[in-house]
């Protein structure tokens, strides 16, 4: 502090050494969030899981696995999951910044509710890193982490195509994600390219094109239920973004005790894989989280301690700005090679897959 009077110059480094000195105090025994230890400044991470209804994974896999990632890196975290609830979400983003959290790792519910977030994160100096989904329209999102969804929904759509192969006139039903959901707009960007072909063609008859609010397999049960009743039960495939909406088509065609039809899905669930292993699915996608995880994970690091992220990254346009984002490699899961990735950590074990009525199946097929 400047004084009216000159002090020695031994006098002030003293004074200016001693203030150093009482500022770190400060914020090592405040409400700061700083965990790193040894004189340190770590910020504190919060993550902020959506639900568990849309996917498994967000509690079987991504959670124990951004847990173990930050304890392993000694990063306090703190892990939510809002249960579908955008009121929740908001109140846990501050409910975390109040605690000191330095940096959000979020997906967001929409992204109206994700932008409100991450506006007050910024306003904070709170950094924020979109995991898995992208918030649209806001200049607050610092990274985004997730795999390369167009790609997701072309494997979709060209595992259809192979699943129906030459059959003419395959009448064909089209089960998207949440309308909410930017990654869901993002998978029928990449099947669409595939499947609309097929459609201007005259090769197959689109019967219907539905978008399933929240991810909910229920909704999409009676909304795939109403298609077959409108269509005389007459399906020849579907394409169902995600495993569990998958499930629910299956589910509808063996009620109504219908033929096996090629059925699409996506997260290489339990579920899902079980489905391929007995015929009822096609394919599924697998996006091994741990990359995503850990990728999320090192940024949130990197932010937490104050460093730039060595990620390499790639702009992503978000409506309002290129958000540098780290983009990963889905793969595309059939019968043919589920062996390759059993013993993944985030993919289904073979004694769970093979459990019971599925065993015979696993057998067949060389698992």
């Amino acid at each position: 502090m400047r004084r009216k009077r000159i002090w020695s110059a031994a006098a002030a480094v003293t004074l200016a050494m001693a203030s150093i000195a009482a500022g770190c105090g400060d914020d090592d025994d405040g409400d700061s969030g700083g965990g790193g230890g040894d004189g340190g400044d770590v910020g504190k991470v919060a993550v902020l899981l959506p639900d568990s209804k849309s996917s498994v994974r967000w509690e079987t896999y991504d959670r124990p696995l951004l847990q173990k990632a930050f304890e392993d890196a000694g990063v306090d975290v703190t892990i939510s999951n809002a249960e579908g609830d955008k009121s929740a979400q908001q109140q846990q983003a501050e409910q975390a910044i109040t605690d000191g959290a330095k940096v959000l790792l979020l997906v967001n519910l929409d992204s109206g509710s994700g932008a409100a977030i991450e506006e007050n994160a910024k306003a904070q100096g709170v950094k924020v890193i979109d995991y898995d989904r992208l918030t649209l329209d806001t200049d607050a999102n610092d990274y985004y982490v997730s795999f390369d969804n167009e790609k997701v929904g072309q494997l979709q759509g060209q595992g259809l195509v192979d699943c129906v192969g030459d059959k003419q006139g395959a009448q064909i039903a089209v089960l998207n994600g949440s309308p909410t959901d930017n990654n869901a707009t993002l998978f029928k960007n990449g099947y669409d390219s595939v499947i609309n072909p097929k459609f201007d063609s005259g090769e197959w008859k689109e019967i219907d094109d539905q978008s399933v609010p929240d991810w909910d397999n229920q909704k999409a049960l009676t909304i795939f239920e109403q298609m077959l009743q409108a269509n005389d039960n007459k399906v020849d495939g579907v394409l169902a973004a995600n495993d569990g909406l998958g499930n629910a088509a299956i589910s509808a065609l063996k009620q109504r005790k219908l033929a096996q039809v090629p059925v699409t899905g996506q997260d290489a669930t339990l579920e899902g894989i079980q489905n391929i292993v007995n015929g009822d699915q096609c394919m599924t996608v697998y996006k091994p989280t741990k990359k995503e995880a850990d990728a999320a994970a090192d940024l949130a690091i990197a932010l937490a301690k104050g460093e730039k992220p060595s990620a390499t990254t790639t702009p992503v346009d978000n409506g309002t700005q290129k958000v540098p984002s780290v983009l990963l490699d889905p793969i595309a899961i059939t019968k043919d090679n589920i062996k390759d990735y059993l013993g993944e950590i985030d993919f289904p074990k073979k004694e769970d897959i093979c459990a019971g009525k599925v065993e015979a199946n696993c057998e067949k097929l060389g698992l």
